[in-house]
């Protein structure tokens, strides 16, 4: 008997909902229902360890930075009840005071900017859409519907997406069994080409444009090595073998040939893969990894940690971790920004049962080391 078409909306907004960056609910027990607690009210403070942290939003996800606009801007699903639409919030890199708002009648959810720093691209995981922001004027300059589905007739959800400036690219990843990476024109916002059979769940994607890659990982517990040049899946290597895992989140050591990838929930660590041949060069028993970045300049690894509460800063040569920053409930999504010399933190809180969230997020800024100019 076919389902229903409202049951399967209602599943997919659960599973949605539940993925890290959004993955997994394990990692966030359910919360009774939220009460809007308005800016003047919100609270800044200076952790334990020293960083900066402010209340922001209901359902905080992931950040950019802007070097036009000296601003980050963070993704806000806008999850209360009774709430339509997302927004966009400009915060100050320094104090992450409040310096704009960009309202949009989709929830947002994923972020990608140019390297100008002009435009910035939102995924909107619940309505299976992906969008073009001009942020000097504030106006949806594109948006593409997605009609693809799963094998269920479920519609997908946008999770990821990523700009390639080289190729002046954007590729969206969708969370579906099977999962589907649609390739799309950065310019004229139309679709060029779609990536099928990527795997259940299409979670992270990276970029390696000097070797013609985008590295994919899935909930299948893959990472794909898709050859950009004609879109093809070249790879599809299982780091775990025959263990179950899902697979969220990417960072590249290019010069390195290193390839870092983070599970949330079944193997609960980090991978590091040699990045030509997919092997094995470590297992990181950092428990539960959820977002992950490396920085070259300071030889160090990033890694938050939704269910531990945690951030961790490891040193990238001997995998030892170096400093841990405690940022309860649920760490979520990271951005490293040079320029400012920080790391930028997303912190979510429970859902409800309702699915929206049991109170506002957090934004955390913390200081790296300074490097003086050349």
């Amino acid at each position: 008997m076919p389902v229903a078409p409202r049951l399967i909306t209602s599943l997919f907004t659960a599973l949605v909902l539940s993925l890290p960056f959004t993955m997994s609910v394990h990692a966030e027990s359910l919360a009774p229902a939220a009460t809007v607690v308005p800016e003047t009210q919100q609270k800044y403070e200076i952790t334990g360890e020293g960083a900066l942290r402010r209340e922001l939003a209901h359902g905080v996800y992931q950040v950019v930075y802007s070097p036009l606009t000296t601003s980050i801007y963070v993704a806000s699903s806008e999850a209360m009840k009774n709430v339509h639409g997302g927004a966009i919030y400009q915060l100050d890199p320094k104090t992450l005071e409040t310096t704009g708002l960009f309202h949009l009648d989709e929830k947002s959810f994923g972020l990608d900017i140019n390297p100008a720093g002009d435009t910035l691209f939102v995924t909107h995981s619940l309505s299976s859409a992906v969008s073009k922001l001009d942020l000097k004027t504030g106006k949806v300059m594109a948006r593409l519907k997605f009609t693809d589905t799963s094998e269920d007739g479920s519609p997908y959800g946008p999770r990821t997406v990523l700009y390639e400036p080289e190729t002046d690219t954007v590729y969206v990843g969708g969370v579906g069994d099977p999962g589907m990476i649609w390739v799309i024109d950065a310019e004229t916002f139309e679709l060029q080409a779609k990536i099928p059979n990527a795997g259940k769940w299409v979670t992270g994607l990276l970029s390696d444009v000097g070797n013609n890659r985008l590295y994919a990982a899935n909930g299948d517990g893959e990472v794909l090595v898709i050859d950009t040049s004609n879109n093809q899946i070249q790879h599809r290597w299982k780091p775990a073998g025959s263990d179950a895992a899902l697979l969220l989140n990417l960072a590249h050591d290019a010069s390195g040939h290193r390839l870092f990838v983070t599970d949330d929930s079944q193997l609960k660590m980090t991978l590091v893969l040699d990045d030509q041949t997919g092997r094995v060069i470590k297992r990181l028993p950092l428990g539960d990894s959820m977002d992950i970045k490396y920085q070259a300049a300071d030889n160090a690894l990033y890694v938050s940690h939704r269910g531990q509460g945690t951030v961790s800063i490891l040193d990238a040569d001997t995998y030892q971790v170096t400093n841990t920053y405690k940022l309860p409930p649920n760490p979520n999504s990271l951005l490293l920004v040079p320029d400012q010399e920080a790391l930028y933190v997303t912190v979510k809180t429970p859902f409800t049962p309702e699915y929206t969230a049991s109170g506002p997020g957090s934004v955390v800024r913390i200081s790296l080391p300074v490097h003086p100019a050349n």
